[in-house]
Parts: C-alpha cells; sequence; structure tokens
C-alpha cells in the first residue's frame, strides 16, 4: 500500500500547489509548479481565474474572506500563507483577516485553528504588521454579559431570543453546559467581535462547516440562519462556488442540496 500513499501524497501536493499559485487574483506562489506540471497548472489557472472568480456578485472582500476561511478550515498551511499576503496585496484590513481565522475556532476547532493563528501571526510580522491588533471584543469574560451577548447574536440566526430559550429549556440536564457554552462561547465570545459585520460572520460560518465537511446538519441549520440574518440563496450559491477548487465537488454538492432543500420555493 506505500505505493498508493505515495501517489496520492503527490497528487495532492500538486493540487495544493497549484491552487495556491493561482487564486483571488494573486501573484504565484509555486513558481515552478507551471515548468513542472504545465497541463494541471492550466486547467486550474483557467478554471479559478475565468470561471470561478467571474461568478456571482461577492465583493473582493468578501472572496478573500471566503478562501482563507476554506483554507483554515482544511489546514492548507501553505495555501493559507499565500492566501493571507494575496489579501494584504489586496489591501485588506490585518484585523478582517484575522477576526476570518478567530471566527474558525468555534466550529473547526482549536487544535486546528491554532497553527492559522501562529501562521497569521508570522506572516504580519514579515509584512511589518506590529502586533497584537487593535481589541475588537466587545464582552467581557463575565458570564451573565457573555450570555446576554450570545442571546442576541444566536437569536438573531435561529430565530430570536424565545428560540435560544427554548434551546436551553429543551437541554437534558447533564448536556444543559453545552447549550450554555453554545450561547456564551460561539455566539457570546465570537460573533459580538468587531472587525466583520454580523451577516459576514454568519457567511464564513456557512464556509467553515461546508469546508471541514462532515457537519451537515449543521451546514443546513447554517443555510436557515443564513436566510434569517439575510444571506439569501444567491448570496450562498456565490460563496459555495468560490470554494469549488478549494473543496472539491463532493462538499461542494452537498452544501448545494443544503441550499436547495430550504429554498426551494
Amino acid at each position: 500500500m506505500k505505493w498508493l500513499w505515495g501517489i496520492i501524497a503527490v497528487v495532492a501536493a500538486v493540487a495544493v500547489g497549484v491552487v495556491i499559485g493561482f487564486n483571488c487574483g494573486g501573484k504565484s506562489k509555486m513558481s515552478d509548479i507551471k515548468q513542472t506540471d504545465p497541463d494541471i497548472a492550466a486547467v486550474l489557472d483557467n478554471f479559478i481565474k475565468n470561471d470561478v472568480e467571474t461568478r456571482g456578485n461577492l465583493s473582493r472582500d468578501m472572496r478573500h474572506y471566503i478562501v482563507i476561511g476554506a483554507h483554515v478550515a482544511t489546514q492548507s498551511r501553505d495555501g493559507l500563507r499565500a492566501q493571507i499576503n494575496s489579501a494584504l496585496d489586496d489591501g485588506i484590513d490585518p484585523v478582517a483577516i484575522k477576526e476570518v481565522v478567530y471566527h474558525a475556532i468555534p466550529y473547526v476547532g482549536l487544535a486546528k485553528v491554532y497553527d492559522s493563528i501562529v501562521l497569521t501571526n508570522e506572516v504580519f510580522a514579515e509584512r511589518g504588521i506590529k502586533l497584537p491588533l487593535a481589541s475588537q471584543a466587545t464582552v467581557s469574560s463575565d458570564t451573565d454579559a457573555r450570555m446576554t451577548a450570545g442571546t442576541q447574536t444566536q437569536g438573531a440566526v435561529i430565530g430570536g431570543p424565545d428560540a435560544v430559550a427554548a434551546r436551553h429549556a429543551a437541554a437534558l440536564p447533564d448536556l444543559a453546559h453545552i447549550e450554555d457554552f453554545l450561547t456564551q462561547n460561539c455566539f457570546g465570545d465570537y460573533y459580538s467581535r468587531n472587525g466583520l459585520d454580523f451577516k459576514t460572520r454568519e457567511l464564513l460560518t456557512l464556509v467553515l462547516l461546508v469546508s471541514m465537511g462532515g457537519a451537515d446538519a449543521q451546514v443546513r441549520g447554517h443555510v436557515a440562519g443564513n436566510l434569517n440574518v439575510g444571506n439569501g440563496r444567491d448570496v450562498m450559491v456565490d460563496a459555495v462556488t468560490q470554494l469549488v477548487p478549494y473543496i472539491g465537488y463532493p462538499r461542494t454538492l452537498n452544501a448545494i442540496s443544503a441550499i436547495n432543500e430550504l429554498t426551494a420555493n
């Protein structure tokens, strides 16, 4: 089986390398890929630049946020480095870049996102961006403050404060703390932050869940959440379209199924 894993590793390396070189209008970070793999380089260059990036009505900034989020969720370190540099070259605010990475923590998990934080700091240091950046926190560590902020933001996503209260009331006694964590931490600590607007954060949540895979129920939940905050079918389809080269067709089609299911009319 060693030969099979060797082939998989080579194919994966080539795919990642080419995608790194051709994204979001950025300059190639893998200058030799056109020489070593000209056929696939040409296919991907054409697909990303002429097919994917020309579709939809997302802003340049949002396209960068989406692709950065995809690389965080898939743990593509080299790709993430290239994407951050490309975003900075296009004038994207370092605060916004950091907030995209931070927003991944409650969904992708700190074990995976920690390296992305460190890598982002490395790129910022190389570019002369002074750290730490200005704080974007809007709540303290006080539990009540976090619960209040979280109830407001979670309610906007799932249908109002009564919907949040219903979730807490329905929780089994040994799982009540998980509902508390979800409201206080995910929605209180993260969604309440400045640096990205609320609708952008909810769209990024969908992007992160779709990109990492294995979260179909949560994808459906956040398709509904995006509709609740005003991100319509067109916005979600545009976002998923930008993900195609980076996450592949199976995860893309799963996301489209969820969008279709909830926007059939």
